[in-house]
């Protein structure tokens, strides 16, 4: 009987979406927003009656929904990407939460609320939405706009702040007050976390998917590609984090494979089908009655969300060395909330600690921004060319050459030993983020393990004592690598610091001294930081003793071995994140064209958002009647058509090939961008 149940429950998802998106698709509206009207439609505040028996299984299903749309995200935003926008990102996304939780607080308390409830309301104001974000610029063809890849990187630091938050909430809520120290231990925790994935999942995963494509089969890459989605996830909130961070932080390492094409290709339609059901299912929470009763703070706290987002992230993009042009775009792109705003809001209700008012608004305050967020993002270029022409002449200069100073302050080169000096560094924390992680790794299995080694163990101090010899063998490679880049740091600071001007005939002994206080003073600190990792598994002191010596012994004796395993899975490391993944499949040379065709021309346009052959079907514009040149092929959202019907309708964002000569390719332009 519950199968019939979850089939009729799917069954009527499915179909009113379905009826409701085609609506909006003729009325050139946006397709998420259709999702979202239906679920209000369906939904259980919706008189007469509902149409949905089991809200928890549709709940459920759209979880998953969260899980692919989060996945595709990482998919499309490779760690490569995220290097070259993560200054201008963090720039941008500190300066928003910073901003938004401010002003939800002050809102909070303008209308009575009281402390809790305004805290989680900035909390809530503080993230926007990636989901939502992903399918608009889908819908408008932009996901692969140069301020698209702002607005990811953006969306990718929120999220991992959005974790860090939710734990600092859930300890304020318990505890009534906030300590440095809570801060600390998440932040540290939640980066252990994401380099030691990153890493092992560099090492991993693309050489898994190489295995996999050799029995060129789409179902078995398919079904290998959703296990590591769904089970990184799972391992992701085993962990404490959430579903979202889990996804997108396997979906990025997939993004290095060679396989990244053919993935994003079968993955596509999955995607699709249940971030339908997440939105339908954002609509379904929507209460008609409680937005009648609470219209004031709503449309107050929405004002504020567009408002507040616009000029936080426009001015964080702009402060991070970008133009105007793309500062405003990015801006108004990240004018909402979504996921990450129920989340808090369904925190503060099991805590306990928030009135019941406050998740009904932030669905409503979502669904508004959401309807508007594919209006923002298309009226963002006209609104920088009006600035352009209505503002005075010497501001728009200074933002020019601000722009430019500190594009070019960027671009000033380092000598080789600077960067040789920031690159062991960066070398040397990620070795000790990942000895970090296998203790921590260790111990979570001492506190919590499996039925095999509850049987085994003798009693006494013997399993925590094995426990931290496995964390320490398993940590040997990391200690002994970053040994030796500290004896390499110690010399290179000797002889580029260390000058005979400044020590003159004392030089070759303060270089001595130098080259070995370095590497002294880094391994003393290092192994106090193994000490510290070691204090939950660490046994009585003679048991400890005899196991210090015991991983002394195997580090003298494999200490070849381990030097050659690290040097392995670093040049792995380096070549997974140097390799690009190929390009689509050239096409077969074609056969010399008639002398006809010689003359003609082929060029690639994009239609703008202020085009006036946007919404207008290709036999309306007449075009080949005004210039002679014809439009042969249309790439909308990555897919192609060929030799469109006269009946086809053109949309901002399309990519439009046009055939004819010189002058006629030009005059199209012309006229189709105005």
């Amino acid at each position: 009987m519950h199968a019939i149940t979850f089939l009729q429950d799917l069954a009527v998802v499915m179909i009113v979406a379905a009826l409701v998106t085609v609506v909006f698709h003729r009325l050139r509206q946006p397709v998420v927003l259709g999702y979202i009207i239906a679920g209000v439609i369906i939904g259980p505040h919706t008189p007469p009656f509902p149409l949905i028996h089991d809200e928890d299984t549709i709940k459920t299903l759209s979880e998953l929904g969260v899980i692919l749309l989060m996945f595709s995200l990482g998919l499309e935003f490779s760690l490569k990407k995220l290097q070259r926008v993560g200054g201008t990102a963090f720039i941008a996304a500190f300066l928003e939460i910073l901003v938004m939780a401010w002003v939800g607080y002050e809102i909070g308390r303008l209308f009575g609320w009281n402390t809790m409830d305004s805290l989680f309301l900035g909390a809530m104001l503080s993230i926007s939405s990636t989901t939502i974000i992903v399918k608009a610029l889908a819908e408008l063809g932009k996901s692969r706009d140069s301020f698209a890849q702002l607005i990811f990187g953006i969306l990718i630091i929120e999220d991992i702040l959005a974790i860090a938050m939710i734990a600092l909430l859930s300890g304020i809520a318990m505890t009534g007050s906030l300590h440095v120290g809570d801060v600390v231990h998440t932040l540290g925790r939640l980066s252990i976390f994401l380099v030691a994935s990153l890493v092992v999942g560099l090492l991993a995963v693309p050489r898994l998917l190489t295995y996999i494509t050799r029995f060129r089969s789409n179902e078995m890459l398919l079904v290998t590609v959703l296990g590591l989605c769904f089970g990184f996830s799972l391992l992701a909130v085993k962990l404490g984090y959430s579903v979202a961070l889990g996804a997108f932080i396997i979906g990025a390492v997939i993004a290095e494979s060679r396989e990244i094409h053919r993935v994003e290709h079968l993955i596509e339609p999955v995607r699709d089908m249940f971030s339908a059901i997440f939105f339908v299912a954002i609509g379904m929470l929507i209460e008609p009655r409680m937005l009648a009763e609470y219209w004031l703070p709503i449309l107050v706290i929405t004002v504020a969300v567009v408002v507040g987002k616009i000029l936080s992230c426009s001015f964080g993009t702009f402060v991070g060395g970008n133009d105007l042009r793309s500062s405003l775009r990015v801006g108004m792109g990240l004018a909402q909330i979504g996921e990450f705003s129920f989340i808090i809001a369904s925190l503060g209700l099991t805590l306990n600690v928030t009135s019941r008012f406050l998740y009904p608004i932030a669905v409503a305050v979502s669904a508004l921004t959401t309807l508007l967020t594919p209006y923002l993002i298309r009226s963002a270029d006209g609104m920088v060319t009006r600035f352009d022409r209505h503002a005075p002449e010497s501001v728009v200069n200074a933002l020019a050459v601000y722009t430019d100073w500190l594009g070019r302050l960027g671009r000033r080169p380092s000598n080789l030993a600077t960067k040789l000096m920031r690159r062991w560094v960066l070398q040397m924390l990620l070795n000790t983020a990942l000895m970090a992680a296998v203790f921590i790794a260790v111990a979570f299995v001492g506190q919590h393990p499996p039925e095999a080694l509850k049987r085994w163990d003798p009693g006494g101090d013997w399993l925590k004592a094995v426990l931290w010899l496995v964390a320490v063998i398993a940590s040997l490679p990391m200690f002994i690598a970053t040994s030796r880049k500290l004896q390499a740091l110690g010399l290179l600071v000797a002889e580029t610091r260390v000058t005979e001007k400044a020590a003159g005939e004392r030089t070759a002994a303060i270089r001595a001294i130098v080259a070995q206080v370095v590497p002294i003073t880094g391994t003393a600190i290092l192994g106090l930081v193994v000490i510290v990792l070691s204090s939950t598994l660490l046994p009585t002191i003679k048991v400890f003793l005899g196991m210090l010596v015991l991983a002394g012994l195997i580090s003298w004796l494999l200490r070849r071995s381990f030097i050659r395993v690290y040097s392995k899975a670093q040049i792995a490391l380096e070549e997974t994140l140097a390799e690009h993944p190929p390009a689509e499949p050239e096409p077969v040379p074609a056969k010399p064209l008639p002398p006809l065709l010689r003359e003609a021309d082929l060029k690639t346009i994009t239609l703008g958002a202020l085009s006036p052959a946007a919404g207008r079907r290709i036999r309306d514009l007449q075009l080949r009647t005004r210039c002679g040149a014809s439009i042969v092929g249309i790439e909308r959202n990555l897919t192609s058509l060929v030799n469109p019907g006269s009946e086809e309708e053109l949309r901002a964002g399309d990519h439009l090939l046009l055939l004819g000569s010189t002058e006629q390719i030009r005059s199209a332009e012309q006229f189709l961008n105005g």
